[in-house]
């Protein structure tokens, strides 16, 4: 592919067709605090042989979650993958995964669409859920969004406990068309403080669990005071294997279910991609932002997929678009999918319990260090503590245990006075020597 830069001339032209005086007026809407007012500080030139020297050099100096105990959480964690998936995903069929828009050539992709969502129907308690979407977080954004197309009210009041990362990437994409959020202050075991909040103008309320600090919350009353305000009932779920073992979504009344689906299929791979669970009530089925697959017969009467609702801007009647997401993840659905079969409903709960146990004896090791204060009294496989010193300092000082503590609150939510709060996270592939270690590590860093 070649590069084929503009001239001045091509670049004053394209502004002036657009009205606008300089490129800067193409960022307006970018915070000041966003921009940057100069070039990044990196040599200008560089080969290909240099910047690989550097950039591994840069990468050598992180502790990756496979070489070390690893306790981080806080909406990533850290399971095992079964070999089969891997295999699986990279057979020719599956390669080039992606939005299937003709039928007669897409049915394999299409029937695993179709098993997706009824695995994350029957995960959830939900009767209907959506072919996928980018991650949890802009699912929560795309479910705000859709509330208040269903209430045709303007408000949505978001929970102290919903992870903060989530919060903003929801008022990201829902500034811009004028929703307003009402975030609660974090708290650790407060999501039902959100019924207070509701009033004649909210259209949802948003709710987490397990919340960000860990917190498990049985959340049926808050539905119940939602729907009696003619609200609706948005949970977010961070770890998609909590669902294995806790009160589904949908038995506790939710009316929309946002919810991030790595923990299933897929590794932490740096940060991404991941993919995003979307479930809701059958009667909001026609709001529902993305792709739902349908089963159907062809003209021999057999049997066949076809995409049933699809809510993408590109598509005919663009205009009556409910959402512009324009992908569902593919690949990550497809390891999501393989994953599930293998677990199955049994195997699923085993993990499910695997995790809680090691989180709890993961808390009754770090309760009996000196200082140490459990703040999460129900959890799932992750939970809160607070120290007696700064959390992100401590978290430096146990790297040189070479092991990975945790997550400080604080470099989550900067300014919510957490610094002391450490997030810690236990799954199946924590060890119970790692459980040791990191006790053994806390207590000496603790008391230096």
């Amino acid at each position: 592919m070649r590069y084929l830069p503009l001239t001045p001339d091509d670049r004053t032209a394209m502004l002036a067709a657009i009205g606008a005086k300089s490129i800067d007026d193409l960022f307006v809407d970018v915070p000041e605090a966003a921009r940057l007012d100069g070039p990044v500080d990196l040599p200008r030139v560089a080969g290909e042989l240099e910047v690989e020297r550097a950039l591994s050099a840069m990468a050598a100096k992180n502790a990756t979650a496979g070489a070390v105990p690893f306790f981080c959480g806080a909406g990533a964690y850290k399971h095992h993958v079964p070999a089969t998936v891997d295999h699986i995903i990279q057979r020719s069929e599956f390669l080039t995964s992606y939005t299937p828009y003709q039928p007669e050539i897409a049915q394999g992709t299409l029937q695993y669409l179709y098993e997706f969502q009824t695995q994350v129907a029957n995960l959830t308690g939900m009767p209907v859920a959506n072919a996928s979407l980018y991650d949890g977080s802009t699912a929560m954004a795309e479910g705000v969004l859709m509330a208040t197309r269903v209430t045709r009210r303007n408000k949505a009041v978001i929970s102290g406990g919903v992870h903060p990362h989530y919060v903003k990437a929801t008022e990201t994409v829902v500034h811009a068309v004028g929703v307003e959020t009402q975030v609660l202050a974090a708290a650790v075991d407060a999501e039902a403080a959100v019924i207070d909040q509701i009033g004649p103008d909210t259209a949802c309320v948003v709710v987490q669990t397990p919340n960000v600090f860990g917190t498990a919350t049985d959340v049926t009353k808050i539905a119940e005071a939602a729907h009696a305000a003619g609200a609706l009932l948005i949970v977010v779920v961070t770890e998609a294997v909590s669902m294995g073992l806790l009160k589904s979504p949908g038995e506790m009344g939710a009316d929309i279910v946002a919810a991030e689906g790595q923990s299933i299929g897929n590794a932490l791979n740096f940060g991404g991609p991941y993919v995003g669970l979307f479930a809701t009530r059958e009667k909001l089925i026609r709001q529902m932002p993305g792709r739902l697959t349908g089963e159907t017969v062809d003209a021999d009467g057999e049997r066949g997929f076809v995409l049933t609702l699809s809510t993408r801007e590109q598509h005919i009647r663009r205009d009556k678009a409910t959402s512009n997401i324009c992908t569902n993840s593919g690949l990550c659905t497809l390891a999501f999918t393989i994953h599930m079969s293998l677990l199955g409903e049994t195997g699923l709960r085993k993990l499910a319990l695997l995790n809680h146990e090691k989180a709890v004896a993961t808390r009754d090791a770090l309760a009996a260090v000196p200082g140490v204060e459990i703040l999460t009294k129900r959890f799932f496989n992750e939970f809160a503590v607070r120290l007696p010193k700064n959390a992100t300092e401590v978290v430096d000082a146990l790297a040189g245990h070479h092991l990975l503590a945790g997550v400080p609150y604080s470099r989550l939510a900067p300014d919510a006075g957490m610094d002391d709060v450490l997030l810690v996270a236990a799954t199946e592939t924590t060890l119970d020597a790692d459980i040791k270690l990191l006790a053994t590590a806390l207590a000496k860093v603790l008391a230096a």
